[in-house]
């Protein structure tokens, strides 16, 4: 992995999009905290087609009901 911070990335963006364009992992950072990660761009393979799943996905009746208030408070929710 490879960490650049941002003035550098700045001054050098051309080469380092070519690097990590390459498969090199580079981290930007700012004050020396890592802030993004770049990866080079991956196109979807095939287009998404709506409704694609339906027949295959069932959404019960009760899907949006309250969660008891056990299973509601191990989630950090508010009474």
């Amino acid at each position: 992995m490879k960490m650049v911070n941002m003035h550098a990335a700045k001054t050098h963006l051309s080469r380092i999009v070519d690097e990590a364009a390459a498969g090199e992992d580079i981290v930007l950072a700012k004050g020396g905290r890592p802030v993004v990660r770049l990866v080079p761009y991956a196109a979807p393979s095939e287009p998404r087609v709506p409704g694609a799943l339906r027949g295959r996905v069932t959404i019960h009746r009760n899907f949006d009901a309250r969660l008891p208030p056990g299973v509601a408070a191990a989630f950090g929710a508010e009474r």
